[in-house]
């Protein structure tokens, strides 16, 4: 790994989300500083985010453009889902114009990685409600993923889905996705504590794991280092 200058990482984040940040600052190394700017969100649902969207996203994006960053994250998957890949694209090329940073998108970081692992049949489960895990099916669909089952917690408080333990959210995906035929299994949100129970989920499925954060993260890490 090279020891260049220190790099500003920039997050922008839901309001209500309290676990991206802790998931990136402990494994980030020391030449990235983690810089968040937060988008009132209150409730996980198609109107809630579609007004995070809206109206909060835009002055969010102007605080966090002053710190001059060198690298931005969208950081909300069911957002980046919300109207379908060509926004999300839309989306990054706005964050690059208004900060001059290199941006990324959890999404976009998430087909990535699995395109990497050479996975086609995925399995996915989720906190959401079922309107935004049919804009997450639709999303991995659009890329040429197969979604073999999709299975949400139908959370809509933001903050709720961030106290589901990780002991939970493991027996939750297993239930879902154990003894289906599949590649890959990824569990999304920023918000749901699945970083830490990845490499046991991955063991006990017998397939590759993905979850949002750790995704994103690999990408970011990957790119900054030249490592993949």
């Amino acid at each position: 790994m090279r020891a260049p200058e220190v790099l500003r990482l920039g997050l922008l984040v839901p309001s209500s989300n309290t676990v991206m940040e802790p998931d990136f600052y402990r494994r980030l190394p020391d030449w990235i500083t983690l810089h968040t700017a937060r988008m009132h969100l209150a409730r996980t649902t198609v109107e809630g985010e579609a007004e995070m969207l809206d109206r909060h996203l835009p002055g969010a994006l102007k605080d966090l453009a002053s710190l001059r960053p060198h690298v931005v994250v969208f950081g909300c998957t069911s957002a980046g889902a919300l109207r379908g890949n060509d926004y999300e694209e839309g989306l990054l090329a706005t964050i690059e114009a208004q900060t001059g940073a290199k941006p990324y998108s959890v999404n976009a970081c998430v087909r990535r990685v699995l395109k990497g692992l050479s996975a086609r049949r995925v399995g996915v489960v989720t906190p959401y409600v079922e309107e935004l895990n049919r804009r997450i099916r639709q999303s991995l669909q659009q890329d040429g993923f197969e979604v073999v089952v999709i299975r949400g917690m139908d959370i809509a408080d933001n903050m709720a889905i961030a106290r589901v333990s990780p002991r939970e959210v493991l027996e939750f995906a297993v239930g879902a996705l154990a003894g289906r035929e599949l590649d890959c299994a990824f569990v999304s949100c920023t918000n749901l504590r699945a970083f830490d129970i990845r490499e046991e989920l991955a063991r006990r499925l017998k397939v590759p794991v993905v979850t949002s954060n750790q995704a994103t993260l690999q990408c970011v890490l990957s790119d900054l280092t030249g490592s993949g």
